[in-house]
């Protein structure tokens, strides 16, 4: 049984799921199915699947490059789907790997698996053969789902192997190999076995997502399917989503950003709009072709659409209500852009794999404070605590802990483990509350270095750098340093324009002696072409050269 706090979130989490449309009247004909659905799959990806098609069957589900489909389509293709699973002896705690890009594919496999009862293994498509390799073996996956392109990269094993239909792929003749089949075969298959009765009450299944895996192996961190209507109210308590809209999702599914970009979608019944590959100029244009009122990116995205020549940005983008960025830090310059070009569209969503979210930004609070991680959602407690665990005075630098009803379960190697206490987790980064409630992050707490007895953190300078002239995109790392114990060294792409061909290492160092303390200036800068990023945005710092 809930806790009277408990209880008393439940029917608050009431209020923004009712004034985003997904409680709402429903027809007679259409409320025995619903009723029906949410019994047998709850407020899984197959439960949502199933009751955006009781409710909306005919409204396109997703448009991606094979075209548009239902939601009705859609559900039925992954009933379909369960079904020739399970007739090729696929089981409750089977596991089911998923290697693609975004397309509808992604979504036919959540919901196939959320029926079946099995788990849910995302892959990160910037993987090696070698990581795929042991992390086939690791996650003791049942199947592969698998885009064409990556068909080179499967180990020969007894895994068996379904490859995604992509219409801009030639096929290499490897899906013809014993135990590989065309995912659409399996949809053809599980159609023509008939509906099939699949379990009443299947078990609750697992979403595996892997970390991004740049130092070794990807350990899985293991997420629980929302088991109420809360995950989607805490969102929509800070976010003004609609159901019945049409939102553009270009962050990556097997990220939790993109991930939670598509549940939030199925709640919502909107229609995602999905590519295979991000093209900043084709997105801005899908949102106005599309009149999408939400587009979900990540913030190397959001600043490539932001540098495009304004005469690219000069699609009628009136619709846009949202454009919501998670995964990794939002540079201040990149903050000011946005608001400057898309108007107070701009909302900034901390969380991480293992927390789920944390807090999140609107666009008047990034006026004013464009560094800010926004105050927690419904439902959400954030504490700021010291290394003894005490909570720290506002202003006052900590750890970050953070406390809701969707905190992952745990990795599934063992021993990896994050730091919790009184029943708060650990995000690992270090940030404090200014005097108004509003989050700041001020690094990794493996970021952070000690430089001559100061402690000093290399966001604070990225931030600064991100705002001087000639700047497009920079990192901070810290360094070794024989003296000082360590070192800031700044790494800078420039722009392509008269600004960025000025740009020298002695106006970095002295743009950040004029705004910060001696400590915080960079002893050395380095100029790239671009600096090294994972698929889903973020600096690889071991990949940065020496200085």
């Amino acid at each position: 049984m809930p806790s009277l706090a408990g209880a008393t979130d439940l029917i608050k989490g009431l209020v923004p799921i009712t004034k985003a449309g997904i409680v709402g009247p429903i027809g007679p004909s259409a409320l025995t199915g619903v009723v029906s659905a949410w019994f047998q799959w709850d407020f899984t990806a197959g439960g949502l699947l199933a009751v955006a098609a009781r409710r909306s069957g005919d409204r396109i589900a997703v448009v991606d490059d094979l075209g548009s489909v239902s939601y009705r389509q859609l559900d039925t293709d992954a009933h379909a789907l369960a079904v020739a699973l399970r007739d090729r002896g696929l089981r409750e705690r089977g596991r089911i790997g998923i290697l693609a890009r975004n397309h509808r594919g992604f979504l036919v496999a959540m919901g196939a698996s959320s029926r079946l009862g099995t788990d849910l293994v995302l892959l990160n498509t910037g993987a090696s053969t070698t990581q795929l390799a042991e992390v086939v073996v690791e996650q003791k996956l049942d199947w592969l789902l698998v885009d064409p392109e990556f068909t080179g990269l499967i180990p020969d094993s007894t895994l068996r192997v379904a490859v995604f239909e992509d219409p801009g792929h030639v096929e290499d003749g490897t899906s013809g190999a014993e135990g590989w089949a065309r995912f659409d075969g399996l949809i053809e298959d599980g159609r023509r076995g008939g509906a099939g009765s699949l379990d009443r009450r299947p078990r609750r299944g697992r979403i595996i997502v892997l970390t991004s895996g740049t130092t070794g192996t990807p350990k899985g961190a293991s997420r629980p399917e929302p088991r109420s209507w809360m995950p989607a109210s805490a969102v929509l308590s800070r976010l003004p989503l609609r159901s019945t809209e049409t939102t553009v999702v270009a962050s990556p599914i097997f990220h939790t950003w993109g991930l939670a970009a598509t549940q939030i979608a199925l709640a919502l019944r909107s229609t995602m709009v999905l590519s295979r590959r991000f093209d900043p100029a084709a997105t801005v244009a899908s949102v106005a072709e599309h009149e999408a009122s939400a587009l979900w990116v990540v913030p190397t995205m959001l600043q490539r659409i932001t540098d495009l020549p304004s005469g690219t940005r000069d699609a009628d983008l009136s619709s846009l209500r949202v454009i919501a960025a998670s995964g990794s830090a939002i540079p201040t310059g990149v903050v000011h852009k946005t608001l400057e070009v898309f108007g107070p569209v701009l909302y900034n969503f901390y969380g991480s794999t293992e927390v789920s979210w944390a807090s999140i930004a609107q666009p008047h609070e990034m006026a004013q404070h464009p560094a800010t991680a926004g105050r927690p959602p419904l439902g959400t407690v954030v504490r700021i605590l010291d290394e003894d665990g005490n909570p720290v005075p506002d202003g006052e630098v900590g750890h970050v802990f953070v406390g809701n009803g969707m905190l992952f379960e745990g990795y599934t190697r063992a021993g990896s483990d994050k730091q919790v206490r009184d029943g708060l987790m650990s995000t690992g980064d270090l940030g404090h509350f200014n005097e108004d409630g509003l989050l700041f992050l001020d690094g990794r707490s493996d970021d952070m270095i000690v430089s001559g007895g100061e402690n000093v953190y290399p966001r604070e300078v990225e931030n600064l750098l991100s705002e001087l002239p000639g700047v497009l995109e920079n990192a901070v790392v810290g360094i070794e340093d024989p003296e000082f114990g360590a070192r800031l060294a700044a790494y800078v792409v420039r722009t392509d324009d008269a600004a960025g061909g000025a740009l020298t290492s002695d106006d970095v160092r002295a743009h950040v002696k004029a705004h910060l303390a001696r400590f915080c200036v960079p002893r050395e800068v380095a100029f790239l072409d671009e600096l090294p990023r994972n698929p889903t945005g973020k600096v690889v710092p071991r990949l940065l050269p020496p200085v």
